[in-house]
């Protein structure tokens, strides 16, 4: 089977990170050229990846996130992922969500082409239109108006993935 169909079909979100287990930054990478390769609207390339690497961001982040989603007491929405890159589109792009949501395929794709797990988690939406996303991004020097896409977890699991669930029927239909 070719390699890249292969990576499509196997693909799986991992909710059991070893948090201790970095990606090393050669692979992390080529993770994120490879979501710089995604598809845009027009070829507008209207998203940016943020890569946080840094253990007190990221679990800032993760809290916010917690926060957001209105999770009191829930340890951690990234499940121990070591990496978050968080993926944010220009808004005045009309196709900055279609983009983002490219690049975050592209990302997770790429990341299991390279024995790295990933897994979508949602609220960066949220993180970024509150003063904690928008002190990030001054922090940062990112000026503009953004909207957060997602965050690809980036690790290494704790345990086995599950099996893929069977494609349902009708999936597909053909004209």
């Amino acid at each position: 089977m070719n390699e890249t169909l292969k990576v499509l079909e196997e693909r799986r979100s991992c909710r059991n990170f070893i948090p201790d287990k970095m990606v090393p930054k050669e692979v992390l990478d080529e993770i994120l050229r490879a979501g710089t390769y995604a598809p845009t609207g027009m070829g507008k390339q209207s998203p940016i990846i943020i890569a946080v690497t840094d253990k007190e961001t990221r679990d800032a982040l993760s809290a916010e996130n917690s926060r957001v989603a209105n999770w009191p007491g829930m340890n951690d929405p990234f499940y121990g992922a070591p990496v978050i890159l968080i993926v944010l589109a220009d808004k005045s792009v009309v196709t900055h969500v279609y983009d983002g949501a490219l690049v975050m395929g592209n990302l997770m794709n790429a990341a299991k082409s390279l024995g790295v797990d990933s897994i979508w988690i949602h609220r960066a939406q949220e993180e970024f239109e509150s003063d904690f996303g928008k002190k990030l991004l001054a922090k940062l020097g990112i000026e503009g108006d953004y909207e957060g896409i997602g965050h690809c977890a980036l690790g290494y699991a704790a345990a086995p993935l599950n099996a893929p669930a069977p494609r349902k029927e009708n999936y597909v239909y053909y004209i």
